[in-house]
């Protein structure tokens, strides 16, 4: 995949029945701010196909190209039944990226539809995903964005993980935005050490699920607040409420209770150190001590002070990079972009929310057919 020379209207939006390498474009799925997903097909073996191609206008712009071209390599190194397949590009000339067509929808729509899911569900689909997350940190590759938007669904509950669009490959000799944004993923599921600025790993991901495990047997996530800074914080001055407490018609044994507190430790020391180990105490419940925990309450004031000044160090690499993206664009050619702006962001990311971070990336649903990255 190369970028262009050229791309001031010399590159055309792709069309139903063109063929972009060994793949025919059959229709449109959904157009987002940085890219349009179609429906294809691989010509040679006739499998259906995802295909993600960005908006012309942005093929030149190195940040995304280099963001889209990372994720793209993540993608085809990886070879997982819980991990999305990326599919070997033979088209360089042209930025794409082909998946393998995934059946179902986001986790987001069950919750959104259900508000939330029975206990011994919730746990089934935290083993898959706790099986998905060990495969690719066992191949250096954090996913740092890991949100029930960016878990695939089917009817059978089997599941996938989709959006590696800011995902760290240690692999890889550059990484992503990581020299200049460490706090990055989504308010609600972002680790308390990335809010704290230090770059996304293996613990990040745990924390995350563990979120996402709160939010499948409570409805609610841990922490709230009017606004993501509030959000960010509160992981760091107060303890998760009990989810017993917060859902006491949902039944939620405190076996799963005790797991859920542990992956969502604040001090990544004494958290889940694998999705090894956190699976194995999702599958032996009756095996997992339950410590005494005091309720949830705020830090003191002092302390509370301190938090707050983590939340502002870890904003600053945001900030820098906003100045650097300013003057880029301030440099780039006469002819303005067209469609949408590069500071366009998916649902629900902490960029989004503080409209910092481009990001090519977002979740959408089209009915019944399935949900793909965008």
């Amino acid at each position: 995949m190369a970028a262009s020379g050229v791309c001031q209207g010399m590159i055309q939006a792709p069309e139903k029945g063109d063929r972009i390498g060994s793949y025919r474009v059959d229709g449109l799925i959904s157009r987002g701010g940085m890219a349009t997903i179609f429906r294809g097909t691989q010509v040679t073996t006739g499998l259906p196909v995802a295909i993600k191609v960005p908006h012309p206008e942005l093929e030149c712009d190195v940040l995304f190209f280099d963001r889209f071209h990372r994720e793209a390599d993540i993608g085809r190194k990886l070879d997982h039944p819980g991990v999305v397949k990326v599919l070997p590009n033979d088209h360089p000339e042209r930025v794409c990226m082909a998946m393998e067509w995934v059946e179902g929808c986001p986790l987001r729509d069950v919750l959104d539809r259900e508000q939330r899911v029975s206990p011994e569900r919730a746990r089934r689909i935290a083993l898959q995903v706790c099986d998905a997350l060990g495969y690719i940190h066992s191949h250096g590759v954090v996913h740092r964005d890991l949100k029930p938007d960016n878990i695939m669904i089917n009817e059978q509950d089997n599941i996938k993980l989709i959006d590696f669009g800011i995902a760290r490959d240690a692999a890889a000799r550059r990484l992503t935005f990581a020299k200049l944004t460490k706090a990055m993923g989504t308010p609600d599921y972002v680790s308390p050490e990335q809010v704290k600025g230090k770059r996304g790993d293996a613990q990040c991901d745990i924390y995350a699920l563990g979120v996402i495990l709160y939010e499948m047997v409570t409805g609610q996530t841990p922490f709230g607040g009017p606004n993501p800074t509030t959000k960010l914080s509160q992981r760091l001055i107060i303890a998760p409420p009990s989810p017993r407490e917060a859902a006491p018609e949902a039944q939620i044994s405190p076996h799963l209770e005790e797991v859920i507190y542990r992956a969502l430790e604040a001090d990544p020391r004494d958290r889940y150190r694998s999705a090894q180990q956190f699976a194995w105490d999702l599958e032996h419940l009756e095996q997992v001590g339950v410590t005494a925990r005091k309720p949830a309450a705020p830090l003191p004031a002092s302390k509370t002070r301190f938090s707050w000044a983590w939340v502002a160090i870890g904003l600053i690499p945001i900030l820098i990079l906003v100045l650097l993206l300013l003057a880029a664009h301030q440099q780039q050619a006469a002819v303005p972009p067209r469609g949408a702006s590069h500071m366009h962001e998916s649902r629900g990311s902490l960029s989004s929310s503080l409209s910092l971070i481009p990001t090519p990336v977002q979740t959408i649903s089209y009915g019944s057919a399935g949900s793909l990255p965008i």
